[in-house]
């Protein structure tokens, strides 16, 4: 099969440090070409986490003979929520339309990530145009984050200016074929955004993580990174790592608060906060003179691997919002690959559900200081308990995570999409 996948916001495999780091979009393109498909995977030229070009202009690469990627080049921008944001989502939108169309082989399915609204919008209408069966796989629900975002009191004029996307998300997920998502929370909201019945082929896939360990020299150079940083393994002290992006989408204010207290109780612990944002220096400033809170930056895939094989729980401080409690992240889903418990916020929804009947970690409400310090003190005391939690995470991710696994499965179900959707052409026709 011809098979389009579109997505923009993941990591690129156009440059080393990523190949053995990529999400979903990214591993499912390598996975469906080795199992004899045709892929191009649209996306930008724009790298979101550490908001810089890999391009300066439309790039079109052939990774192999079966995968091509066609990176858009947009105006790019430096906050998540801006103007810039939005104008460089149209810019790709526009470009992605004008380029399919010029396409000569059309494809036999497309899959379009949700976001961007705009370019599964323009993935339905070719889709509609032209007989090609369109999956939207809902990775965030926007608009609303957006509206959420604001001051109470400007939310009202916010939604008025983010009506047009919310009328585009609606008309995208009511046109899709089918919707997918990373849970049946998303895959439930994309119906309900689209006002539709659910069928057969409305389903969820979680997120899939490749957990083979990099190249002896990638883990070497590694290893002699985090020695250098005085990250190595101590009698008695808890390490707890976070990867991710320093924003204000999760909630580390309590964290730093929290290893407060412990310093003030005495009892060793370190935390490793890999990642960089908007907010690395207001973080940095709320651990000014915590010598155990280390700030190493944004950390490429072999540090990442190794790091977490030293770390004794992964820190997952989502906020307490309808979208997180709807999502299995997968910060989450990388902690279980390297058998991680999990110290989690909010204490509802369907990650703290899966935590908590895997036995796999525990959970706080969201700004709870003291709740997040008895957990740690807990977590510290107890190692026992600590021990039994890394070989349930390590269970639950071979059971439901693993990439090979759910990207075979979602692979076997594009098949069966693009089948019945020929079969019912003909039966019409």
């Amino acid at each position: 099969m011809n098979i389009w996948l579109v997505t923009i916001g993941e990591p690129v495999p156009v440059r080393e440090g990523v190949r053995d780091r990529l999400h979903r979009t990214g591993y499912f393109a390598h996975l469906l070409a080795k199992n004899g498909h045709n892929v191009i995977w649209w996306t930008s030229t724009f790298n979101h986490f550490l908001k810089q070009r890999l391009f300066d202009n439309d790039t079109f690469l052939s990774i192999n003979e079966r995968l091509q990627i066609r990176l858009l080049h947009g105006c790019g921008y430096r906050n998540n929520v801006s103007f810039s944001r939005i104008r460089d989502h149209k810019q790709i939108a526009k470009k992605f339309s004008k380029f399919i169309r010029e396409s000569e082989n059309k494809p036999d399915v497309i899959v379009s990530a949700f976001p961007t609204i705009e370019l599964c919008l323009e993935s339905v209408k070719f889709g509609k145009q032209f007989s090609v069966p369109v999956v939207l796989d809902m990775r965030d629900m926007w608009p609303d984050i957006f509206v959420d975002s604001m001051p109470g009191i400007m939310r009202p004029f916010a939604r008025m200016f983010f009506s047009p996307m919310f009328k585009d998300a609606r008309v995208a997920c009511a046109q899709a074929t089918a919707i997918t998502g990373i849970t049946e929370g998303f895959v439930e909201w994309g119906l309900q955004r689209g006002q539709r019945h659910r069928t057969i082929f409305d389903r969820s896939f979680p997120m899939g993580y490749v957990s083979n360990p990099p190249s002896s020299e990638s883990i070497c150079k590694a290893e002699i990174f985090w020695d250098e940083k005085g990250i190595t393994v101590k009698h008695g002290e808890l390490i707890a790592c976070f990867f991710g992006t320093l924003g204000r989408q999760f909630d580390l204010d309590t964290v730093i608060m929290a290893v407060k207290r412990l310093n003030e109780k005495k009892i060793p612990v370190r935390f490793i906060l890999c990642g960089s944002g908007d907010r690395l220096q207001h973080y940095k400033q709320k651990a000014e003179g915590l010598s155990n809170i280390v700030f190493p930056g944004w950390v490429d895939a072999s540090a990442i691997y190794v790091l977490m094989r030293r770390a004794d729980i992964g820190i997952n401080p989502m906020p307490n919002r309808y979208d997180f409690l709807a999502t299995i992240n997968n910060k989450a889903i990388e902690y279980m690959s390297a058998g991680l418990p999990i110290v989690s916020s909010p204490a509802k929804g369907t990650l703290y559900d899966l935590l908590a009947q895997g036995q796999c970690g525990l959970s706080y409400d969201c700004g709870d200081v003291e709740g997040l310090t008895k957990i740690l003190l807990r977590l510290c005391d107890d190692r026992n308990s600590l021990k039994k939690m890394a070989e349930n995470s390590a269970r639950l991710f071979r059971e439901r995570f693993v990439a090979e696994k759910v990207y075979g499965e979602m692979k076997e179900y594009l098949e069966n999409v693009v089948a019945t959707y020929k079969k019912h052409m003909i039966i019409r026709s």
